[in-house]
C-alpha cells in the first residue's frame, strides 16, 4: 500500500505522460495534480454577480467541426491558473458534460473538461459531426469551483 493517495498518484503519472507530449500541457496538469488534497478542498464562496457565459456560438447554431468558442465574465477578474489574487479565477470549457464535478475537488482535466489556465478568452475546438452541449465553469486558482458554481447556461451546438 502505497503512503499516496491513489488519485495524487494518477496525477502525477498523468503529468509525466503530458511532458513527453507537451511541455505547455504538462506545466498545467502539474499544477493541477498538485492542488488535488486527499479529504478534499474547501470552495471559495463565489462573488457576488459573478458570472460567465458563452458569446459564441450560440444556443442552437449549427457550425463546423472547428468551432471558435468565445467565452464571456463579468463580476470576476479573470486570472491564470496559479494566481490566487482574491475574486479571480479562470475559464474551465465542459464539452458533453451533464454533471457538474464536486464542489470539493479540482474540475477534471480530460478531452471533456477544458482547461484555460492562461485567462485564455477563446478556442478553437474540433468536435464531431452531431449534436454535443457546451458550458463555462469557473475554476479558482486551484482548478476547483466557487461554492454556488459560477457557471454559464449550457448550450446545444449541432455540428455538421
Amino acid at each position: 500500500m502505497s503512503i499516496f493517495p491513489r488519485r495524487v498518484l494518477v496525477g502525477a503519472i498523468s503529468s509525466l505522460a503530458l511532458a513527453a507530449m507537451s511541455p505547455a500541457l504538462a506545466q498545467d496538469a502539474t499544477s493541477h495534480a498538485s492542488h488535488e488534497a486527499p479529504g478534499g478542498l474547501a470552495p471559495l464562496p463565489a462573488p457576488k454577480g459573478a458570472k460567465v457565459e458563452i458569446l459564441s456560438p450560440r444556443d442552437g447554431d449549427t457550425v463546423g467541426r472547428e468551432v471558435t468558442v468565445k467565452f464571456g465574465i463579468s463580476g470576476i477578474a479573470l486570472k491564470p491558473a496559479g494566481d490566487a489574487t482574491p475574486g479571480s479565477g479562470h475559464h474551465h470549457l465542459l464539452i458533453d458534460v451533464d454533471k457538474l464535478p464536486p464542489l470539493d475537488l479540482p474540475i477534471p482535466a480530460d478531452a471533456n473538461h477544458r482547461h484555460y489556465g492562461k485567462a485564455q478568452t477563446q478556442d478553437t475546438i474540433e468536435l464531431t459531426p452531431g449534436t454535443h452541449t457546451l458550458q463555462l465553469d469557473l475554476g479558482d486558482a486551484r482548478h476547483v469551483q466557487f461554492d454556488p458554481p459560477i457557471v454559464s447556461p449550457r448550450i446545444t451546438i449541432h455540428v455538421k
